[in-house]
C-alpha cells in the first residue's frame, strides 16, 4: 500500500470516528443554551471570515483593490434591501469599472 492510500484510509477512519462522536453526543449537550447559542453564531462568522479573506487577501499579502469597493456597493444595497442578483451585478460592473481605471 503507498502512502497515498495510507493517507486515504487514515482519512476515512476519521471520517467516521467524526461522525460517530457526533451522533454519540448526548441529547442535553444539545440543547444546552449556550450549544444553541453558538451553533445559531458560527455561520456568521465563518462567512464573515471567508468574505475578509476573498476580499483582502492575495496569495500572502493584503491587497486593497476594487473588490473593497465591490464589496461596499453590495453592502449599500444590501441595507437598500436590493434583491440578490442585482446586488451582485452592481458589484461585479464596480468592480470591473474600477480595474479598467
Amino acid at each position: 500500500m503507498t502512502a497515498v492510500w495510507g493517507g486515504i484510509a487514515v482519512m476515512v477512519v476519521g471520517c467516521f470516528a467524526l461522525k460517530y462522536a457526533g451522533l454519540s453526543v448526548p441529547e442535553s449537550v444539545l440543547h444546552h443554551p449556550m450549544t444553541v447559542r453558538a451553533v445559531e453564531l458560527l455561520p456568521a462568522g465563518l462567512l464573515g471570515a471567508l468574505i475578509a479573506v476573498q476580499v483582502f487577501a492575495d496569495g500572502t499579502t493584503v491587497q486593497v483593490d476594487a473588490r473593497l469597493l465591490a464589496l461596499g456597493v453590495a453592502a449599500v444595497l444590501l441595507m437598500l434591501r436590493v434583491p440578490f442578483l442585482p446586488m451582485v451585478f452592481a458589484a461585479a460592473l464596480v468592480a470591473a469599472l474600477v480595474r479598467q481605471l
